[in-house]
Order: structure tokens, then C-alpha cells, then sequence
């Protein structure tokens, strides 16, 4: 702020061109206003203030109303929606003590003026960790931390991209790490603030940006190395996280030392402790890999060497095998037993044409014996009236009927004379 000022006459008659009275010693009202106006607007044009917030009020419309006082005064102050909207300002809360930078604004048709802020700040680490949990708890309550979203990192990346400063000591970690364990990767270093006022919206973009590239990376790493909370305070910004949040690309955030946890590291897909672990996280040790795989190809040599020892031993026993030995003398075995087997067979089947052959004569005997036929070559015979019905009693028949008589050898034909 400025530590002198010239008179207010000598300025106001001086330097506003606007005083065109006729009476150099009276001016109007709409004068007199224009003219502390253009003074005031003029001289604190830019300005950092801090006080207490009091009379907080955050209508529909957007803009954000309150006043700054100390011991002694107080002074309105005001946020416009389109920097409310630019500016986090979760934090902000009646008897929180801040810091902003501004002009002087002054309000002609009420005769007021005001402090109009474009920015707006915490003052000490107590009013940021106040800042911290609420915006932790807005947050967490979105499922902005939740593990179940959290994407999987691939296990041998090709492309990377560093969303950091360029010249840090955060990436000169960070490469000579990734060198040492894992030189076959391509690095984008996408260059950004990582502190200041337009360091928040500067991450917030590469992280989206990193999404459109014509070679997008396997994975965003977000990092910068320790400093006081008020230094890592754009990785707690709500743009950032939510870009984190939002990314289709899996986030590394390794950022200030191991002490220090940001809001940013809870969204991140992985939270490193520092960008060197952030490098660690990020690829394997070749060495350790160059090491598995020798140890994997000794494995798999004894593993063959075992297994061919075990195929020779089992060539040998099949090969000292009678079939392969001798394999003529087990076909001779072989033609002896199916020699036999084939007399067994021809036995048996005689036995069983000659059992069958006494088994017919048997039941032909027995047919003959049961033959009606049999009885009449004993002098016996069969008689049938003109309707071939065998007759076995006399009322069947009439004098004068013929009947047939069938004998042993041959048939009679006779008619009835006398019935008895």
C-alpha cells in the first residue's frame, strides 16, 4: 500500500477533469461523487487487504458479499460471480481471517465504496487446514477418494507424461530415478506452475490436455517436490482434483515430501511420497526384472534337463519291453494262443450240434406220439359229415347223409343206411 498521498484538494482539482463547476468552491453531489471515484479507483487500483470476514452472505445471483474489518473499521468488500466462480472458496466463513488482492470500487448512487476482490486467501496454516478438511469432506462425501474408482497402473508403461515445473529439483528426481531403473520410456514433460496464483488452473489444463494427445501416455504422473502447505496449496485445489478425478489416463501424484498429503494424492490413482518414489511406483527395477527372467530361464533349463533325464529313462525301460525286444517271438505267442483258442472253439461247437441233434430227435418222438395221425395207421379212423366237421356222435347225421372215412393209408366215402 502506498505510504503517502498527496492533499485530496490538490489531487481532486488537479487531476479529475471532471470538476467543471462555474463556483470553483461548490460542486455538486454527482461531482463531488465522480470525483473520489476516479481518485480512489485510481490510486488503489491493485491492493492486498486482510481482515476478518464478517456478514458473509452468497445469494442465487453468484457474487459473494462480506466485510473485512480489524480492531479499529471495517469495509465491504464483494467477489463477482466470474471470479467466485474461477476462485475456491469453500473456505470462506464469518471470523476467518484473510488476505486478497483487490481495487477500490466505489458505488456512485449510494455513496459507498467497497473493496472488489480478484482473489482470496487463508491467512496462516490454521485457516488453511480449516480450508483443507472442509473441502476434504466436500470431497470425500462425492466419492472423489473412493478405492472402487481407482484405475490400475500398467505394469510396463511406454509413455509418460510430467506434469511439473521444468526447472525443479521435483524432475530432476524424477528423471534420474526413471533412468536408473527403466531407461526404455518416453517422457512428455508438460511444463506448469506449481505454485502461485495461476498454478491450480495450470495443472487443472494438462491434466486434461494430457487425455487429447496424438500418443496419449499410459500415465499422468503430478508432481513437485516439499514446501510449506501455502507452497503445495494449488495440489488441494478443487479444479485439480476434479481433473484428477475425471482423467481417462491413470495419476501418479507425488508431491512435497513424505510428511505432506494433499488432497490431490487422495484422488490420484497412486499417491507417491516424493517424486522419487513417484518413479519407483511408476516402472520396475530392469535389473530386478533382468534377474527374474535369468532365474526363470535356470528354472526352465533344469526344469527341460530333468524332464529329458526322465524321458530317456522311460525310453529305456520301453525299449528293454519283450514287444520291442523280441517283438517276433510275442506275434508267435500270439498265433499259438489263437490256435488254440480256435480247436476250443471247433470243439465246442461240435458238442453243440450233436447236443442239438439228440435234443430234435427227442421232441420229434414226442410230436409223434402226440399225432392224431399215428392212431390210425393201428386200424383206426376219422369220419367228417359233407361239411368236413368231424362226427363223434350219431345225432350229427341222417340216414341218407354221405360221410368220410380216413384211414391209415387212404379214405372211404360212404352214405348212412342205419343209424344205432
Amino acid at each position: 500500500m502506498p505510504t503517502s498521498y498527496n492533499s485530496p484538494e490538490s489531487s481532486l482539482t488537479s487531476k479529475n477533469p471532471l470538476l467543471s463547476t462555474t463556483n470553483p468552491d461548490v460542486i455538486s453531489v454527482t461531482d463531488l461523487t465522480m470525483s473520489i471515484k476516479y481518485y480512489l479507483e485510481e490510486k488503489f487500483f491493485s491492493l492486498w487487504v486482510s481482515g476478518e470476514v464478517t456478514g458473509l452472505s452468497q445469494p442465487a445471483s453468484g457474487h459473494v458479499y462480506f466485510s473485512l474489518k480489524d480492531s479499529r473499521s471495517q469495509i465491504k468488500a464483494v467477489i463477482w460471480r466470474s471470479n467466485a466462480e474461477r476462485l475456491n472458496l469453500d473456505f470462506l466463513e464469518d471470523g476467518l481471517e484473510v488476505m486478497g488482492l483487490g481495487n477500490i470500487d466505489v458505488y456512485g448512487q449510494r455513496g459507498v465504496y467497497q473493496l472488489n476482490f480478484r482473489k482470496l486467501q487463508p491467512v496462516g496454516q490454521g485457516a488453511l487446514q480449516l480450508a483443507f478438511r472442509k473441502l476434504h469432506a466436500k470431497l470425500d462425501a462425492e466419492g472423489l477418494f473412493d478405492p472402487s474408482h481407482k484405475n490400475p497402473l500398467p505394469k510396463f508403461p511406454k509413455r509418460v507424461a510430467v506434469i511439473t515445473s521444468p526447472t525443479g529439483a521435483a524432475i530432476r528426481d524424477f528423471l534420474q530415478v526413471v533412468n536408473r531403473r527403466w531407461a526404455n520410456l518416453e517422457i512428455i514433460v508438460v511444463p506448469v506452475q506449481v505454485q502461485g496464483e495461476n498454478s491450480a488452473e495450470q495443472i487443472k489444463d494438462a491434466i486434461y490436455a494430457c487425455a487429447d494427445f496424438a500418443d496419449r501416455p499410459d500415465v499422468i504422473v503430478v508432481t513437485r517436490g516439499g514446501g510449506s502447505i501455502e507452497d503445495l496449496w494449488s495440489f488441494n485445489d478443487e479444479r485439480v482434483c476434479r481433473a484428477i478425478f475425471n482423467s481417462p489416463i491413470p495419476v501418479i501424484s507425488g508431491v512435497g515430501h513424505e510428511i505432506d498429503v494433499t488432497l490431490s494424492d487422495l484422488v490420484a490413482d497412486m499417491r507417491a511420497l516424493t517424486p522419487s518414489e513417484a518413479a519407483e511406483r511408476l516402472v520396475p527395477d530392469q535389473r530386478e526384472i533382468t534377474e527374474m527372467l535369468e532365474a526363470a530361464k535356470r528354472r526352465m533349463k533344469l526344469s527341460l534337463e530333468g524332464r529329458l533325464v526322465h524321458a530317456r529313462q522311460q525310453l529305456e525301460f520301453l525299449a528293454s519291453r519283450p514287444v520291442i525286444a523280441q517283438p517276433l517271438a510275442t506275434i508267435r505267442a500270439f498265433e499259438r494262443d489263437l490256435d488254440e483258442a480256435g480247436q476250443r472253439v471247433r470243439r465246442l461247437m461240435g458238442q453243440k450240434v450233436d447236443a442239438s441233434k439228440n435234443e430234435m430227435k427227442t421232441l420229434t418222438a414226442q410230436l409223434e406220439m402226440m399225432n392224431p395221425l399215428s392212431v390210425l395207421a393201428r386200424g383206426y379212423s376219422l369220419t367228417t359229415d359233407e361239411n368236413g366237421q368231424l362226427v363223434v356222435d350219431s345225432k350229427q347225421v341222417a340216414i341218407g347223409d354221405k360221410i368220410a372215412s380216413r384211414l391209415g393209408q387212404g379214405s372211404l366215402v360212404s352214405r348212412i343206411e342205419k343209424i344205432q
